[in-house]
């Protein structure tokens, strides 16, 4: 069978919402290279399961499933947010921190 990672998935870096962050998802490790379609050049592969991605509530619902069907996984943690989230007013507000400069 086939290993697999189990992760949080990170905001999307053009949309300013937090949707599809609040799952944890499983996902399949690529176990074949893909090939080149001679005729087209269209890249395929014969490996299926890299289509697969299961979502789960919770990260032990993810790990009891990849028990459970003798999956091999790892977990990788979610990283912390770097920066907090401002409005565009807060650029002008007269206690700002920092001087506000283009």
């Amino acid at each position: 069978m086939s290993s697999a990672r189990i992760f949080k998935p990170a905001k999307d870096p053009t949309q300013s919402g937090l949707a599809r962050t609040k799952q944890w998802m499983l996902e399949f490790d690529q176990t074949s290279a893909p090939e080149t379609e001679p005729l087209m050049g269209w890249t395929s592969s014969s490996d299926m399961l890299q289509q697969v991605r299961l979502e789960f509530d919770t990260q032990e619902e993810a790990v009891a499933y990849a028990t459970r069907a003798g999956i091999a996984y790892r977990v990788e943690e979610p990283q912390k947010a770097l920066r907090k989230g401002l409005s565009y007013s807060d650029n002008f507000k007269f206690n700002r921190t920092a001087p506000w400069t283009h």
